[in-house]
């Protein structure tokens, strides 16, 4: 997509849930804007593929272990001697209505979207602190504002990423890092997962008329990672074609 005049040249980023879709296509950014981009999944082979093709670094952990996320973090320090911008992106599905979700499709849904924001989060908050400068951006969902039927567990989620964004951003404010979330509407496996006539449905309801192509969340995000955008922080920024209005 090219860096839209963004020059993210010695900054350090790391972008979650990277192999694919939102994640791949800021890691293909990022590294075109200069950025010495580390691409963070679970899926190992499939990252390595997608860092490739993007220009970035994999790292295989995954954002629900507070050990893999350390592990990673400190890799980055390592290699680039400083962490400025963390991108929590990953997650997962487990859609089903509320009284057939198990335990398990709760808990794993909670820990790896909220928890793994929180995980990356902590864990570059001292790193920010030391340079007085940081930014986060989280990738929340209109779900998590208005639900969305069969995504108990992914609302809720996502509604706590909007609730820990406006909190976090206070907390750090007077360290010079600002935290912020876009919530987007795109064409990720999820949409790909809808069938075809509700499809077209949705796509109606959108004022823009169609869903966005995943590259086309890159220009909000380089935004909100810019030196440029600091004086904005607990911003829950659409990007999803008019779809929240």
């Amino acid at each position: 997509m090219g860096n839209l005049s963004y020059d993210f040249s010695e900054k350090s980023v790391i972008i979650t849930g990277a192999a694919r879709g939102i994640g791949l296509e800021l890691g293909t950014f990022f590294a075109d804007a200069g950025a010495r981009t580390y691409m963070v999944d679970v899926d190992g082979d499939e990252l390595e593929i997608a860092a490739k093709q993007a220009g970035g670094t994999a790292v295989v952990a995954d954002v629900g272990k507070s050990a893999d996320v350390k592990a990673a973090v400190d890799r980055v320090v390592e290699e680039t001697g400083r962490v400025d911008i963390v991108v929590n992106n990953a997650g997962v599905l487990r859609d089903k209505v509320v009284w057939k979700i198990s335990d398990e499709d709760w808990e794993e849904v909670l820990n790896v979207h909220a928890g793994g924001a929180f995980r990356f989060t902590r864990e570059c908050v001292p790193h920010f602190r030391e340079r007085s400068f940081g930014r986060i951006i989280n990738v929340t969902s209109y779900t998590g504002l208005r639900g969305n039927t069969g995504q108990s567990n992914y609302g809720a989620a996502k509604a706590g990423i909007i609730g820990f964004t406006k909190t976090v951003a206070k907390e750090l404010a007077r360290f010079g890092v600002t935290v912020n979330a876009i919530s987007p509407n795109a064409e990720t496996r999820m949409v790909a997962s809808i069938p075809a006539d509700k499809k077209a449905e949705l796509a109606a309801s959108i004022p823009l008329g169609r869903f966005a192509q995943p590259s086309e969340m890159c220009p909000a995000v380089g935004f909100l990672a810019s030196e440029e955008a600091g004086y904005i922080t607990g911003v829950v920024l659409p990007v999803d074609g008019g779809f929240s209005m």
